[in-house]
């Protein structure tokens, strides 16, 4: 076997455990808006965030809206939908995340951060930064749509920024997830097919489009453990009216365990990946 066959993972520079908070808070800005500029230089990368919750919501409301809230009824339907489209956008925009990971370590560009003097979360929590805006971006898009075609906020302002925050935390735990399986599987391809698998039972499987009391008693069940249930409920509790101490708590303690458990795993895989 010849030398350049060989493959080992980038060794940390030393010290890098003895950098300061703020030294790491420093370098996060900086790669924040290393990420940033590549928007800005491919301006085609926000098409998912500024497009899709306007097709979104203006196909599930007019495909859908009929047929659960009564023909001529739409405008009702809006209220139900739009909170629990909130917890779609932060799984479509995580997606993106684990595939833009996979095609920087193509690009070699993660093997030069791994040879930098800094800390290897602070290249990963960059990115999360950067698409959490991203993911802010289009939930504000989609409540625009949503207050054209009828939506009402049942409760207060500060209500309705309560559920959004509640969307990003939620959202940013699922980058983790993401994150770990851009750095786990060889094609970004490879790594969006396995994404649409898990999403697409997680979104239609819950009560972000429709109610689950009409659901088959199997599917309910699985709707009740379902977390983008629990965020979709307590969105739209907090934005229509209802309790929310339960939904909130299931959500924020989803969160929690979906973070605690993937963010060591995808830093150490990231630390030691190969290319």
């Amino acid at each position: 076997m010849s030398a350049a066959t060989i493959q080992t993972p980038v060794k940390a520079p030393a010290g890098e455990g003895r950098i300061s908070l703020r030294a790491n808070v420093r370098h996060i800005g900086a790669l924040a808006r290393r990420n940033l500029l590549q928007i800005k230089q491919d301006p085609e990368s926000m098409f998912d965030a500024v497009l899709m919750p306007i097709i979104f919501i203006l196909l599930f409301t007019y495909v859908f809206g009929g047929n659960i809230a009564g023909k001529g009824n739409e405008q009702q339907y809006v209220s139900y939908l739009v909170p629990g489209l909130m917890a779609m956008m932060g799984m479509n925009i995580a997606m993106a995340v684990g595939t833009g990971v996979n095609d920087d370590f193509k690009k070699g560009v993660m093997d030069r951060f791994r040879t930098m003097p800094i800390a290897r979360s602070s290249v990963l929590i960059a990115k999360i930064v950067v698409e959490v805006g991203r993911m802010l971006i289009a939930t504000t898009i989609l409540l625009v749509m949503g207050f054209i075609l009828g939506l009402t906020i049942s409760t207060s302002v500060l209500h309705l920024l309560a559920a959004v925050a509640l969307a990003m935390v939620f959202g940013a735990s699922l980058m983790w997830i993401f994150i770990l399986l851009g750095l786990t599987l060889k094609t970004a391809q490879a790594v969006q097919g396995v994404a649409m698998i898990v999403l697409m039972p997680l979104q239609f499987g819950s009560s972000i489009f429709a109610p689950t009391q009409k659901m088959p008693g199997w599917l309910e069940t699985f709707t009740d453990y379902n977390p983008l249930s629990n965020l979709a409920d307590a969105s739209r509790n907090l934005i229509n009216g209802g309790p929310v101490a339960d939904s909130v708590w299931m959500t924020l303690a989803w969160a929690a365990a979906i973070t605690l458990v993937t963010a060591p795993i995808a830093i150490s895989k990231f630390r030691n990946k190969t290319n």
